[in-house]
């Protein structure tokens, strides 16, 4: 989006969304931002090295996350600071799947949670996008639900195209289809 500067000052002019002015105590606030931030980072390396475990074990490169976070720490542009603790943690428990479930991490974002929900819900209020501080949001709820939307999705798919769809009262496994217009 911010490469398509022109196109959004028009657009601008055009559509209109909500906007509300913040009230409470700011110096506050940029506490509850700070804390924002800081566990969305921590669901983003979260996210990311969940992913270089999927590649990993897809394309059997073995990869060792602790080495990986020594290297980003010692020569790359993200330098966070914690990545040394995110090295720690991978070089004491290779087989983590999941620095969420560690409980350095897992504590953080138990202590810092209300404050990045506040926030999130006070940007989307105040029609500000925080892209970053919403999806690491939406990723964090997605892991943690053990029941996800997905059917509804697969229902909606077969809806379009015969894709067919898995009931959650059924086995896991189990797919079926309908004939949506005939009834």
């Amino acid at each position: 989006m911010s490469a398509r500067k022109e196109e959004r000052i028009k657009a601008a002019k055009q559509l209109k969304g909500l906007t509300s002015s913040f009230w409470g105590d700011k110096e506050i606030f940029i506490e509850k931002i700070r804390q924002a931030l800081y566990v969305s980072k921590i669901c983003s390396y979260a996210q990311g090295f969940q992913i270089l475990g999927e590649a990993s074990k897809e394309y059997g490169w073995d990869l060792r996350y602790g080495k990986i976070a020594s290297l980003w720490r010692g020569g790359c542009i993200i330098r966070a600071r914690f990545l040394s603790q995110i090295a720690d943690v991978f070089n004491s428990v290779p087989d983590l799947s999941n620095l969420l479930l560690y409980p350095y991490f897992k504590s953080v974002i138990e202590k810092y949670q209300e404050a990045w929900r506040e926030v999130v819900a006070q940007a989307i209020k105040s029609g500000v996008p925080v892209p970053a501080f919403s999806s690491a949001l939406a990723y964090y709820d997605s892991y943690r639900s053990d029941r996800l939307p997905a059917n509804l999705l697969q229902a909606q798919r077969d809806y379009f195209g015969a894709h067919t769809y898995e009931r959650i009262d059924k086995p896991r496994g189990v797919f079926f289809h309908t004939k949506w217009t005939e009834k």
